[in-house]
């Protein structure tokens, strides 16, 4: 197969580009080097095209990659297979999860796959793609005495298209990116977003002679010698778009899920904005009477924060002691406390009456306020969801309602203020624990 390609650059043109099926690897089994798979199969691959030569690049899929690495697993530990290899679920719906591994890909059910292996097992990812390309291109090299590169690849979806296509999930050898920010085009337009996944075209390119039922599990891309580096490189990590940079870091239905409580953070600071637009999303929140009952102090000052959380901690201990609770208990309970203390960040949600409504009697003079309460906790929920959209985890807890007099004398607030607890806001130091099962059902009373 053959492709034309012209380049924007004279000095890396080249007159076209050439996928060459690599046939006769056969079946891999655990253990085998699949370098000198590829060293046995190449001559009849290459022909009359003579044998591996410097500048090629080597694409191989990553399901022989993991059968000879012995990432195989029996079909009734899918589920689990796939909650293990799962560091994120982005979205999910039925028995479908898109997850991300801890590689930072996002793809369904983390790359765990049923296809191309014998009946009643199923394949995981290579450990370290990066790490198995690099393998096989020292194998290559070693074997061809050729200068190469190489790309591990698997089958993504995309968002908003039907159809899958290869994309590269390790690399060695191989310039994983062409950045043409910064340059003009043709009209002299200055191009400010255009970066090209060079590493993904070479897997998607490859994929056209090897296809998904012939049992062609690799492929020579031919022509792209300027894109071979003499270091092994980067691999693929700068083609994976960190979390926190994602736009649709969860899927719809899955957003409210991602909200967990953190009570270990790690030694990161938290960005300021992003936690003016978990805000933002915290005042989306309904309210009664077309009224605003919502207020969030922001303690970015150490130093405030320290005399806040000192002076809440005497207030407690002066309750404690008056409620009779000797110095140990009073010492324990107080350390519950510290998830507070020890997190970068703290937020103190207030509720603001305003325009609320007053009333002859205390029964709807109470219910009025319960609107309030509710509609102030309906944003809160709606500024912690944020915060996990944003990459931050978060911790409610409601202490500062029980010294509401102490909290609004440290933060100078108004009178009408009232502090609804406060939220710890900071990077996971590990991820949260896994959420007890609940069956909606239990909660559910039909009329």
């Amino acid at each position: 197969m053959s492709v034309s390609r012209q380049t924007p650059s004279v000095s890396r043109q080249t007159p076209s580009v050439e996928v060459i099926p690599v046939q006769g690897i056969g079946e891999v089994r655990p253990g085998d080097d699949v370098a000198a798979l590829l060293s046995a199969a190449l001559p009849s691959a290459a022909t009359d095209r003579g044998a591996l030569r410097d500048g090629d690049i080597v694409v191989v899929t990553s399901k022989i990659v993991s059968k000879a690495e012995g990432r195989v697993r029996s079909a009734p530990d899918r589920r689990q297979a796939i909650e293990d290899e799962t560091e994120r679920v982005v979205a999910r719906r039925g028995d479908t999860v898109i997850s991300q591994t801890r590689h930072g890909f996002v793809m369904a059910a983390a790359g765990v796959d049923a296809s191309n292996t014998e009946p009643g097992t199923v394949l995981l990812l290579p450990e370290d793609p990066d790490a198995s390309a690099r393998h096989i291109r020292a194998g290559l090299g070693a074997r061809a005495g050729a200068r190469v590169g190489v790309i591990v690849s698997d089958t993504f979806g995309r968002p908003w298209r039907h159809g899958l296509t290869d994309v590269a999930i390790g690399a060695a050898g191989v310039r994983p990116l062409d950045d043409f920010r910064g340059r003009s085009d043709a009209y002299g337009n200055e191009l400010s977003a255009t970066v090209t996944a060079l590493a993904d075209e070479i897997a998607a390119a490859a994929e056209l002679v090897k296809g998904k039922l012939d049992g062609v599990p690799a492929a020579i891309v031919r022509g792209l010698a300027h894109l071979v580096t003499d270091e092994d490189g980067p691999g693929v990590a700068p083609l994976v778009r960190p979390a926190d940079e994602d736009l649709f870091r969860y899927g719809s239905r899955d957003v409210v899920f991602a909200r967990r409580t953190i009570r270990e953070f790690a030694d990161r600071p938290v960005d300021p904005q992003a936690v003016r637009r978990a805000v933002a999303a915290g005042i989306a929140a309904p309210a009664p009477h077309h009224t605003t009952p919502w207020r969030f102090v922001l303690v970015e000052s150490a130093e405030t924060r320290v005399k806040l959380l000192d002076a809440m901690r005497e207030a407690w201990i002066a309750d404690l002691r008056g409620d009779g609770f000797g110095e140990e208990s009073i010492a324990r309970r107080v350390r519950r406390g510290d998830v507070l203390r020890n997190a970068p960040y703290l937020v103190v949600p207030c509720l603001v009456m305003e325009g609320s409504h007053t009333y002859r009697d205390e029964r709807r003079n109470a219910a009025e306020r319960e609107m309030f309460v509710v509609a102030t906790g309906a944003g809160v929920e709606n500024f912690l969801v944020q915060l996990a959209v944003e990459g931050l985890g978060s911790a409610w807890v409601s202490s500062t309602m029980f010294c509401r007099p102490v909290v609004r004398e440290v933060l100078d607030l108004p009178g009408s203020w009232d502090p609804m607890g406060c939220v710890a806001v900071g990077h996971a130091a590990a991820p949260p624990r896994d959420r007890a099962p609940r069956d909606a059902a239990d909660f559910i009373l039909t009329r």
